[in-house]
């Protein structure tokens, strides 16, 4: 069978319960327990999914609007 992944968080006494698995009983298998990568958890790119609007996003740019150019 494939691996299962199930994703769920260690609660305040430090122990994680898994439930529900589709093993028989018996069944022997290995855990591993591995954290999560920060990307995946929201800190790297906290603007991911926000929506974008822009106001008036044709106007022309006067040239000492740019920083760049000073």
């Amino acid at each position: 069978m494939d691996e299962v992944r199930i994703e769920t968080t260690v609660d305040e006494h430090g122990e994680v319960h898994v439930t529900k698995l589709p093993f028989p009983a018996g069944e022997p298998v290995e855990v591993i327990v591995v954290p999560k990568p920060a990307r995946q958890r929201g800190s790297g790119f906290p603007l991911r999914g926000v929506p974008i609007a822009y106001d008036r996003p044709t106007d022309p740019v006067a040239e000492e609007d740019w920083d760049a150019l000073r």
